[in-house]
């Protein structure tokens, strides 16, 4: 015969109010919509453009550190290797980057963005940019850094389990 257990639910901070699950659903929730909702708008604005938001993600970050490896490059947009590489060949059809043999490390590729990706990316940083201002000026200073502190520790609290 099965032995019932109690399932108890995780440890919380004193001073925060338990959460139902229904509220908690409804959180998840929220910033799902939230990210949806900012997807989508950044996907209409850089059709426009010829981009997905992947690769405008990436045309910054090559803009950021010409020269990076794909495994860096993988790392600072928050996929894995292989989705950067089918994201790469993609950009590279398109004319957006170049790959070069490092001048001392003949095995490692650097990446760098071609003419037609910087001027896609500046064009994209035009109809992005005012987009994400309208966003930043909902919130005051104080809002905007406590409203980060609080992503952080949502997206870490989820990552320790």
């Amino acid at each position: 015969m099965a032995v019932k257990t109690r399932h108890r639910p995780p440890p919380t901070r004193r001073d925060a109010p338990q959460m139902t699950a229904d509220e908690e659903l409804r959180l998840g929730m929220l910033v799902k919509r939230a990210e949806q909702a900012m997807v989508r708008a950044k996907s209409n604005a850089l059709k426009f453009v010829g981009l997905t938001p992947a690769q405008y993600v990436a045309l910054h970050e090559l803009d950021v550190q010409p020269g990076i490896t794909a495994a860096t490059l993988a790392r600072a947009c928050l996929v894995s290797p292989q989705a950067m590489m089918i994201l790469l060949k993609s950009m590279e059809q398109q004319g957006l980057i170049t790959r070069s043999f490092h001048p001392r490390h003949p095995n490692v590729l650097e990446l760098h963005m071609s003419d037609a990706g910087r001027e896609a990316l500046v064009t994209a940083r035009e109809r992005i940019v005012p987009m994400e201002a309208r966003v930043f000026d909902a919130f005051s200073a104080k809002e905007l850094s406590v409203f980060r502190e609080y992503l952080m520790r949502f997206a870490e609290a989820f990552e320790k389990g």
